[in-house]
């Protein structure tokens, strides 16, 4: 069954990145899902001042405005969608994710499957 795991970072350095979290420790987690055989898909996002929000009103007016600019300190920096067998795998994984360490979080989501 196919899980995205919505990696959040608690807190973002100069950079924008998660201090807490080294590329080493990317690195090795990416190498380990893939040698799993698990990995099906995932991208790091970037930087959040690129990023655009729209809205649409129920009357159809469309409003653009810069960043998503949310309420919480948290910041959706990736995703990845893997292959396992069952959600107690995937929460495996997601703990496993240098994204949840020291104020981040994984979101655990199944992928819809509309084919079955």
């Amino acid at each position: 069954m196919k899980y995205m795991l919505l990696i959040h970072s608690g807190a973002v350095d100069e950079r924008g990145g998660a201090p807490e979290c080294t590329v080493e420790d990317w690195m090795a987690y990416d190498k380990a899902v893939r040698d799993a055989g698990i990995h099906v898909s995932g991208e790091s996002l970037a930087d959040l001042v690129t990023a655009t929000t729209v809205r649409v009103s129920p009357t159809g007016e469309r409003t653009v405005t810069d960043g998503p600019f949310a309420e919480t300190r948290e910041l959706l920096g990736g995703f990845l969608v893997i292959d396992v067998p069952d959600l107690d795998a995937a929460l495996d994984w997601a703990a496993r994710c240098p994204g949840s360490r020291d104020g981040g979080s994984v979101v655990v989501r199944p992928v819809a499957d509309f084919g079955a």
